[in-house]
């Protein structure tokens, strides 16, 4: 089964709902068969090359949503530091560690709906001097935002913007009840219409069940998204998802390889929750369908030491990039 798939991907085709629900199904050492088809269909569209990006929680807490799983939202009371914008120097330093260190990406997120128009003059000053002291690829994720607003970030340097859908449309009721799917569906318009790049992608373990990541992977790619970050949920005391259980790793690999099968073109981005949930077996993730990492600290949670992450892909003979 597997290799006619591969083979099938590998030359144009694509995968059937059927084939990657089936998928789900997959078990014992018909797994290590389901990662190598990720892997080959990895090498085939992305040869070994790995992107690497990084963020600075530029804005945090207080946010008006209800997003079930964040630490951010207002609705929650989870102790998680709240500030304003920060100061443009602290934003240019942190990025200058970043692209030392091996970072490619560098992306300002914000919290909240979406960014005001005091702060969006702000942030468009800042990236402008980013553009203008490093050589970092810039992104931005700033909430919903509209086409003119995508315009501007376009207009000063930003190559990509960044807008999870988190879960699938069917699924997502459950997780926000602030605004719509569809409110974030039109970002994605909105970005892609501004001659922005579109990185969007979700959480894992937020309560959904295959079907539901079987959904979000086909609606990324109907959205024609290219960068698809994976994150996998970390439980935060004080937000309605406290104490559910982190998917297991060979759960967590089985869905990357999902991703990878339905979305061969793709960026398949491993992102926050990764240490948690993968634990020992983070180097396999990268051989069984990712080949982008989100490196050093997320938003409000630590990650591990960039070097570490390098480390990782010379052991395994892979570029950064």
């Amino acid at each position: 089964m597997f290799n006619e798939l591969v083979e099938r991907i590998m030359s144009g085709g694509k995968i059937s709902w059927e084939e990657a629900m089936a998928l789900g199904e997959t078990e014992g050492d018909r797994l290590n068969e389901l990662f190598l088809a990720a892997l080959k269909a990895t090498r085939h569209y992305h040869s070994n090359e790995v992107d690497l990006c990084s963020i600075i929680n530029a804005k945090s807490g207080r946010c008006t949503e209800d997003c079930a799983f964040c630490a951010q939202s207002g609705h929650h009371r989870t102790g998680v530091s709240t500030y304003p914008l920060l100061p443009k120097e602290e934003i240019l330093e942190r990025a200058r560690e970043m692209e030392s260190k091996g970072a490619r990406r560098f992306s300002l997120v914000t919290s909240g709906r979406g960014v005001l128009d005091g702060d969006l003059e702000k942030v468009l000053d800042i990236y402008e001097t980013l553009r203008e002291k490093t050589t970092l690829r810039l992104c931005a994720s700033l909430g919903i935002i509209d086409y003119n607003q995508a315009l501007r970030l376009k207009e000063v340097g930003v190559a990509m913007y960044h807008h999870n859908i988190e879960t699938s449309r069917s699924y997502y009721p459950e997780i926000c009840t602030t605004h719509s799917f569809g409110e974030r569906v039109e970002t994605i318009y909105s970005a892609r219409d501004a001659g922005l790049g579109v990185c969007s992608g979700g959480i894992i373990g937020l309560g959904e069940n295959w079907e539901h990541r079987v959904e979000m992977a086909f609606q990324l790619k109907e959205l024609r998204v290219m960068s698809v970050p994976i994150n996998i949920l970390t439980p935060i005391e004080g937000t309605p998802l406290w104490g559910k259980p982190v998917p297991a790793p060979l759960e967590t690999l089985k869905t990357a390889a999902m991703f990878r099968l339905v979305l061969p073109c793709a960026v398949i981005r491993l992102a926050g929750g990764r240490e948690a949930a993968l634990r020992d077996l983070q180097s396999a993730a990268l051989l069984a369908g990712v080949n982008g990492l989100m490196v050093g600290n997320y938003l409000t949670t630590g990650g591990r030491e960039v070097e570490d992450d390098l480390q990782m892909l010379r052991d395994l003979g892979l570029a950064a990039m």
